[in-house]
């Protein structure tokens, strides 16, 4: 764990930080308490402005093809997706006068429980807190990165939790994957249409959505059939943002955090996820509204006698209920290879 101070020569030095759950605690002013006089702190309104705004401009992307549920205050832990299934047409022609059986309707209720999750950071009291000080003002920065990722993580592990797999190269398990099985553009094909086949509707666009790892994108560059569809298909359209390219009814886009299994293939080879996406197969609780994550200062002193010299203030994030689940199996589908690049 490290911390920061500043040196009297004015260079930044780090130190163990403590990196912890945060207790709930009032999104105001912090006002501590120095001799006679007393300090207050600035708002915390100014670091939820600041990690909110980071927040939705950092880049991450599993999370993004959700779709959103928010959780109402004092409404538990426990939220609730409803999953439809597919009505099955009869195809009996109407007899004159009678009316047909309804089709009957299946609503699958499914359920997952919320969690809080959070970081904070410790400063020395050499640190001055009583303005939006910059060394303040950069961690902040850094902590709504790591917040993103975080919460990018937690999405990124439940939908490889899911049954639905392709290994590269015809390979039948994962400890067979090896060096040599490339990621190839016929293998998404074949996803796609195994998608199609189970009634699974494209992500965006009519287009099925596949998350890639930078090593996946630079050999599909070099697969002949894949060059080809690019070239024939290129229209100067703008993408979405990260995506590589448009090809075969699939949006492949980049993301920077790929799911990498270390050491899991044949000879401890490093095997690379790409997931295959279709249209609302995955829910998140939103990370927005009703106060769910919020940015919590602690000023010197705020520990009372832990910290009778004033040595100790911090800064953190925290959001209080957030959770992934999987809700159409057969709209994910994993793609287990190695890049050549890997």
């Amino acid at each position: 764990m490290t911390k920061f101070s500043v040196l009297s020569n004015g260079f930044k030095a780090l130190m163990p930080l403590n990196i912890q759950m945060f207790a709930t605690t009032a999104n105001t002013s912090v006002t501590v308490q120095s001799g006679a006089g007393s300090n207050s702190t600035k708002p915390n309104a100014w670091y939820d402005k600041l990690l909110l705004q980071l927040l939705v401009q950092t880049d991450w992307y599993h999370s993004r093809f959700a779709q959103e549920r928010p959780m109402p205050a004092r409404s538990g832990d426990t939220i609730n997706f409803r999953k439809i299934k597919k009505l099955e047409p009869s195809l009996a022609p109407l007899n004159e006068g009678i009316t047909p059986d309804g089709l009957n309707g299946q609503l699958e209720a499914i359920s997952a429980v919320t969690a809080q999750y959070g970081d904070w950071m410790l400063f020395t009291d050499i640190v001055d807190v009583t303005v939006v000080d910059p060394v303040v003002e950069e961690y902040t920065k850094e902590l709504a990165r790591s917040a993103r990722e975080k919460i990018d993580k937690l999405v990124r592990k439940e939908l490889h939790a899911g049954t639905n797999v392709f290994y590269a190269n015809k390979k039948a398990s994962r400890v067979t994957v090896a060096a040599g099985d490339i990621p190839k553009i016929d293998d998404f094909r074949k996803m796609a249409l195994a998608m199609k086949k189970a009634f699974v509707a494209p992500a965006v666009d009519g287009k099925y959505v596949v998350l890639i790892s930078p090593e996946t994108a630079f050999d599909l560059m070099d697969d002949p059939k894949f060059v080809k569809a690019y070239e024939i298909g290129q229209n100067n359209k703008p993408f979405i943002k990260g995506e590589v390219a448009d090809v075969y009814g699939i949006k492949f886009v980049e993301v920077p955090n790929a799911m990498v299994f270390e050491g899991e293939g044949a000879s401890a080879v490093d095997v690379h996820s790409a997931l295959m996406l279709g249209q609302r197969c995955y829910g998140i609780t939103k990370i927005k509204g009703n106060g769910d994550i919020q940015t919590i200062t602690k000023g010197l002193g705020s520990e009372g006698s832990g910290d009778p010299l004033n040595q100790r203030q911090s800064i953190g994030w925290k959001i209080n209920a957030f959770v992934a689940k999987r809700l159409y199996e057969e709209g994910i589908c994993r793609y287990e290879h190695v890049p050549s690049n890997a």
